[in-house]
């Protein structure tokens, strides 16, 4: 059962699912000229892909007085949007300075969309209040949206799928769409992965959207009764963990077994602070796991 996002869960909403709404013309002096870096040429559906975004401030810039976001468009072979990962960049626009370069890394995960192909990245600035795109320098197809960068997606010949068995609740996804989905963990959840009886990296992608305790949760990653990752889970964007394992960590069972534990949980119908119906006992919100053999 596949479950829609409720208003009365929407505790914080995810950046990534943001909207850029409404679209500006392509006239006017460039804010900053804009480019994005892969870590893959190619990616599989499910897996995870790194993203280093570069503003290069325009020397005669204008002192931006509202927090831009920017938009992030993933756009098939005939131009069509699939997905999204709006955010808010790592250094806010009122602090921009003409001439200088704001930079960071932010990983993304294709989600499970029904598509084989080349893939472009637009990319473009907005505000999240009345919708304005800014003008930036670079290609673009009109409407302020700047091509950046492009990869091939695909499908996975050697794909670990993941299975979630006990302990979780029913598949969310947002009332936005655009392949954004997650399941919640009860105070112990379980995962499971074929033993590609190699080393692997796990990928565990993990928020905590409600401010529902005076302290920071605590999530354990087990294999078996062997803790292999650790980590406070604070209110904030999502956390995105990645663990090598070993090929005898994995053991000789041909199924290995993830437990994701916390050290407490909540009902969010019982934290008046909420304003939510939802009786459930919830632990931590999983957008993503997935299994890369080394």
């Amino acid at each position: 059962m596949i479950r829609t996002f409720a208003p009365a869960l929407a505790l914080l909403l995810l950046a990534g699912v943001a909207p850029a709404c409404s679209r500006g013309g392509d006239a006017g002096v460039p804010v900053a000229a804009p480019t994005v870096t892969l870590s893959k040429t190619a990616a599989a559906i499910g897996s995870p892909m790194e993203m280093t975004y570069r503003f290069a401030v325009a020397p005669e810039a204008p002192v931006l007085t509202e927090d831009y976001w920017v938009f992030v468009h993933f756009v098939d072979r005939d131009g069509e949007l699939m997905w999204t990962d709006d955010h808010e960049p790592a250094t806010p626009t009122r602090q921009w300075k003409a001439g200088s370069t704001i930079e960071y890394t932010r990983p993304m995960f294709v989600p499970k969309f029904p598509y084989v192909g080349q893939t472009t990245v637009e990319i473009g600035l907005f505000s999240p209040t009345t919708g304005e795109r800014l003008p930036l320098a670079g290609p673009t197809g009109g409407q302020r949206a700047y091509r950046v960068a492009a990869f091939e997606m695909r499908l996975d010949s050697d794909a670990l799928v993941v299975v979630f068995n006990d302990g979780w609740y029913d598949t969310e996804v947002s009332a936005e769409g655009a392949g954004h989905e997650w399941q919640w963990s009860k105070k112990e959840a379980t995962l499971s992965f074929r033993n590609p009886k190699r080393a692997v990296r796990f990928y565990l992608q993990a928020d905590q959207p409600a401010a529902a305790f005076a302290e920071p949760q605590q999530v354990e990653v087990r294999l078996g009764a062997a803790v292999v990752d650790r980590f406070a889970l604070a209110p904030g964007p999502p956390a995105l963990r990645q663990v090598r394992i070993a090929a005898d960590q994995l053991g000789p069972a041909d199924t290995v077994a993830v437990t994701i534990s916390v050290d407490k949980t909540f009902v969010p119908a019982s934290l008046p602070a909420l304003k939510s119906t939802d009786p459930r006992e919830l632990g931590v919100r999983v957008f993503r796991a997935f299994v890369e053999p080394n």
